[in-house]
């Protein structure tokens, strides 16, 4: 099970999810690569780009992200929508690697409200637009006839 009670995670989170901030990404990592615990690593306001440029989602570690996403579907519409990110990196620790699904869903118990969830393995994973391919999917309503 992960700790995920850090007060500034819930904090985070909502700021994400306020419409008026420019706060649109956040980053949960563990405390240490023995810890369970999780505390807030980073927050951002370039979003999915500046999220996969910064530093943040490393090689070794497991992290995960909310991520605030916009998008237009017409001229007049424009839309947010929020992931969550599961991060895998390629070098990270078997032991590390199989707790993610069980850490996942305390994960979830926090960062509650999200229209899809990515699961990361490389940074192409998290390119804006198939991801806003699948928000659109998710959300019903196509304008591109996918």
């Amino acid at each position: 099970m992960a700790d995920v009670s850090q007060p500034e995670i819930a904090t985070a989170y909502q700021d994400v999810r306020e419409n008026k901030s420019d706060t649109n990404w956040l980053v949960l990592k563990y405390e240490s690569a023995r810890s369970d615990k999780l505390k807030l690593e980073a927050t951002g306001t370039g979003g999915l780009d500046e999220l996969r440029e910064s530093g943040q989602l490393g090689d070794s570690e497991v992290v995960y992200a909310y991520v605030r996403v916009a998008y237009a579907n017409d001229k007049e519409s424009k839309r947010e929508k929020f992931i969550l990110i599961s991060w895998i990196g390629p070098a990270a620790g078997v032991m590390r690697k199989a707790k993610v699904s069980v850490h996942l869903a305390d994960v979830k118990n926090v960062l509650r409200q999200f229209s899809i969830e990515v699961s990361a393995r490389e940074k192409d994973d998290l390119k804006e637009e198939p991801i806003v391919t699948r928000l659109r999917k998710a959300g019903g309503a196509s304008y591109d006839g996918v």
